[in-house]
């Protein structure tokens, strides 16, 4: 009977840390779990890429692919599809040309062809539910 009680203890502890640790690191990246999104490129090209993985997505950031990897692992989510954020990796992918890292965000497409599908996405490709960027331009 006393020996339930450390460990129920720890396990709480354990628990909260955990929950602690996921809030911070959620709140450091550029839209929070569960906010409503829309997905939009900021380059010339507005249509965005939504990939199986963040792994493949960041390596696709490095100029590590090719054209079968990129249409077995991605769909084409049009510009204006809604989607929901399901996570978020801070400074998680460094392009091949430039010095910033990026934010990968997980969605949860909410409308379109590809509804209910979830991938990855690089945040300059999010935008706010009123068509504002969530990020500054990518030089």
């Amino acid at each position: 009977m006393f020996v339930r009680w450390p460990r129920t203890l720890a396990f709480g502890f354990f628990v909260s840390a955990f929950a602690v640790l996921a809030a911070q690191a959620s709140a450091a990246c550029v839209v929070a779990l569960g906010d409503h999104v829309m997905l939009a490129s900021q380059s010339p090209d507005p249509d965005v890429f939504v990939w199986d993985s963040s792994q493949r997505l960041a390596a696709y950031l490095q100029g590590d692919y090719d054209t079968e990897t990129v249409l077995r692992h991605t769909v084409l989510a049009q510009p204006g599809t809604k989607a929901v954020a399901v996570g978020c990796k801070e400074a998680a992918a460094r392009p091949k040309y430039t010095s910033s890292n990026l934010d990968l965000v997980g969605v949860k497409l909410t409308d379109g062809p590809n509804r209910g599908h979830y991938g990855w996405v690089v945040a300059d490709d999010i935008r706010r539910a009123d068509g504002k960027p969530v990020t500054q331009p990518t030089p």
